[in-house]
């Protein structure tokens, strides 16, 4: 027997994952990491931590599945996209807490890029993305003012810059490498869609310079090996996506028109646009959903709607409120009662994605009487899980001028039976969860398997996804509108509300 190991490395935990042949899971190795929020609106990561779990999951998922390590043929990485990485070159140190994608340090200069309105409108035309703090480009940019030094050393040549993706090439070559892949390099505001390189006026603008950056490669191709004493043997790295897009790849959206959601720290809806960019008219993000298989390295490219809270909004139950003690608890506690008593929650804890893009809202919860327990507070929050993929699906529909017919879901949330039947009620069409949710990590293997030969190509990818149920919307029309439409005076009230 022959297996790929895939290394998912998330926003709150690094997993690994090994798949066999059919794609199915062998075995599977998670461990938490912490979180740092140093002042309000920040979230830290500890990078050296991040690569130390990931490590020590993979060893343990290669352990667990009773296989020698030479039967493993390829490593696929996927990685939670945008958190910012700065090491030093000679010592593969970071010299800063990584900047995790939700950290709105950045808004305000967000706010006088925005203020340049024709360099605004290159910036999205060149990189498909709106100008927020969610992404890389500004978050480099405040390391290298901020961390004594640092631009010097960079412009140098001594600073190496990533995100996630880079940081575990690195580490995993001994420092041999450094390169990421187009889906990754697409959300760092430096990347220009059309050329598929880093683009030369946007560094400038943002003051970066070339020589801190990685080598760009596709993303299913061998690119490295791994040094041999880290598993016994070196690997070859053979995948390398962004979590969204290779969930996108593991939920087999192969041809234009196909869409998934996935359910983790966030929301993140992504619909196959083919092999040319769609600009955006709703707020959207236009992004590189991945290049390759080999051959001639055809691009696919996806449009794609962000919600920061999901998952994050049960943990803040869990943690912040102790609500619930355990992240599962929320299904049935939720299921106390009926309906939420017209309470919403508003989880805007690091602002508002798609389609609002405020990175000034704050988290609200609206509408409660002397009436209002618990049970109506979890509703809530699986509620505005929905109707924020709800908003970004309406988005979608838009924009693609076609009809959705259905929703591929995923991610850890999407085990949750009660809000897959909310988000088909809510959108109003059905939502297909698969027998392997762990998509994300798929698509990474997936993605180093077909670049190593352990499958054959797309059509046998998409011949072993299989649905595991499907959930049809039972709403009436009327009320689906209205529901949405009192989801969204909630928003209204949360908007703005950190503005200085």
């Amino acid at each position: 027997m022959e297996y790929v190991l895939a290394l998912d490395q998330g926003t709150t935990s690094s997993r690994a994952i090994v798949f066999d042949r059919e794609a199915r899971v062998v075995s599977v190795a998670q461990r938490e990491f912490r979180q740092f929020f140093p002042q309000p609106g920040w979230v830290e990561h500890d990078a050296r931590e991040i690569w130390a779990t990931q490590h020590g999951v993979a060893l343990e998922a290669m352990e667990r599945s009773g296989a020698d390590p030479s039967a493993f043929v390829a490593v696929g990485i996927t990685n939670q996209r945008e958190t910012t990485v700065l090491w030093d070159r000679r010592t593969g140190q970071p010299v800063a807490p990584a900047i995790v994608w939700q950290d709105r340090r950045t808004a305000p200069r967000c706010d006088q890029l925005r203020g340049d309105a024709r360099a605004a409108a290159r910036i999205q035309r060149k990189t498909g993305l709106v100008i927020d703090a969610y992404f890389s480009g500004t978050k480099l940019e405040w390391l290298l003012d901020r961390v004594p030094g640092a631009r010097a050393r960079a412009e140098a040549g001594e600073l190496a810059f990533g995100t996630v993706d880079s940081w575990l090439v690195w580490k995993l070559t001994g420092g041999r490498v450094h390169a990421t892949d187009p889906s990754n390099a697409s959300r760092t505001l430096l990347f220009n869609l059309h050329t598929q390189d880093w683009d030369d006026e946007l560094l400038a603008l943002l003051r970066i310079p070339r020589a801190v950056l990685p080598d760009v490669v596709p993303s299913s191709g061998v690119l490295a090996h791994t040094e041999a004493s880290l598993f016994g043997v070196a690997l070859p790295i053979a995948g390398l996506a962004g979590d969204q897009q290779a969930a996108t790849f593991g939920q087999a959206c192969f041809a234009p028109g196909m869409a998934k959601n996935t359910y983790g720290t966030g929301c993140f809806m992504l619909m196959n646009t083919g092999t040319v960019p769609v600009a955006s008219r709703n707020k959207l993000l236009t992004t590189v959903g991945w290049q390759g298989p080999p051959g001639p390295h055809r691009t696919a490219y996806c449009l794609e709607g962000s919600v920061f809270m999901a998952g994050a909004t049960v943990q803040w139950l869990r943690d912040g409120l102790q609500v619930i003690q355990s992240a599962p608890e929320v299904e049935s506690l939720a299921a106390q009662v009926d309906d939420t008593g017209d309470v919403y929650l508003v989880p805007a804890f690091a602002g508002l994605g798609t389609p609002d893009w405020d990175g000034y809202a704050r988290g609200t919860l609206v509408g409660m009487t002397r009436g209002t327990t618990r049970a109506h507070v979890a509703r809530a929050a699986l509620e505005a899980i929905a109707l924020q993929s709800a908003d970004v699906f309406a988005a979608m529909t838009r924009d693609a001028r076609i009809p959705l017919k259905e929703l591929r879901v995923d991610g850890g949330a999407s085990r949750n039976n009660l809000l897959m039947q909310m988000q088909a009620d809510f959108l109003g069409v059905p939502v297909v969860r698969p027998q392997v949710t762990e998509t994300t990590a798929l698509g990474a293997a997936c993605l180093a398997g077909l670049a190593t030969g352990f499958w054959s190509d797309g059509a046998q990818l998409a011949a072993q996804w299989q649905a595991d149920r499907r959930f049809e919307p039972r709403l009436a029309e009327g009320e689906r509108l209205a529901k949405l439409a009192r989801w969204r005076e909630a928003v209204e009230r949360a908007k703005g509300w950190a503005r200085p």
